[in-house]
């Protein structure tokens, strides 16, 4: 896997203006020092989609962006699943996508999160409910994308500590922590009331602060590169009618 470092280019500019003032030598030593700890700032994103039928999306269909939660432990972020439903309807290749917030009210109970079928065959049990039906096909909704996953703090360590005095206040230390954005995108064809595939994305993301007088943050957003890399999945897997399973690495 590739990393991104998109902070070294800013590392010189943000160090000179703290070691103003100061010894050079002790300035090139610590920027030296910081160099290859940010090296192992970054993201690293791997992408596994797999697609079992030939559906796609046409004129006039849309997609609704769902979060699904049968844990008590976890749910995924209504953030995210706002972030995949806005990037998917832009540019120019961008789709028809369906209000989460209004399809669950118009849907009300029978797509909430925690009611929500979890099979294609409980969706055709669903369907055959009175008026069900009707409804779904009201909203111009054939594909549901769900989306279940979080992203969690995995590790972390390191520490700062900071003191003032006459001469003046700085901080020395370095503290870094690990974020991992998994989730899974499942899309059903309500039409042909099956599941055309599903989608996994696993990105880690690697946040360093190191602190020679003041900290500085490198931060790293996983969420925000999977939100990306599962939209670029999405928009290929619903318009593209050729089934594929190839895992994608992304730096």
């Amino acid at each position: 896997m590739q990393l991104r470092y998109p902070h070294l280019q800013s590392l010189r500019s943000r160090i000179e203006p703290v070691m103003k003032g100061r010894s050079r030598i002790p300035a090139v030593i610590a920027g030296l020092a910081i160099v290859p700890l940010l090296a192992a700032c970054g993201v690293t994103s791997r992408m596994e989609p797999y697609k079992r039928t030939d559906a796609v999306i046409n004129d006039g269909d849309q997609v609704v962006v769902l979060a699904r939660k049968h844990h008590a432990t976890h749910e995924t972020e209504a953030e995210f699943v706002e972030c995949i439903s806005d990037a998917l309807s832009r540019g120019n290749d961008g789709l028809e996508v369906h209000s989460s917030t209004q399809f669950e009210d118009m849907m009300y109970p029978w797509f909430e999160p925690s009611t929500a079928p979890l099979s294609t065959d409980d969706l055709s049990e669903l369907l055959e409910k009175p008026g069900v039906l009707e409804q779904v096909n009201g909203t111009g909704v054939r594909f549901v994308v769900w989306l279940d996953g979080s992203t969690d703090r995995v590790s972390s360590g390191g520490g700062i500590t900071c003191a003032a005095g006459v001469g003046g206040a700085g901080c020395m230390g370095l503290a870094w922590w690990e974020d991992d954005s998994r989730y899974d995108a499942t899309v059903w064809d309500i039409k042909e009331l099956s599941s055309t595939g599903t989608i996994h994305a696993d990105v880690k993301g690697r946040s360093v602060m190191p602190a020679i007088v003041v900290p500085l943050p490198f931060i790293a957003r996983p969420r925000a590169a999977a939100c990306r890399g599962l939209t670029e999945q999405l928009k290929q897997f619903l318009t593209s009618p050729d089934g594929y399973s190839e895992s994608v690495e992304l730096g």
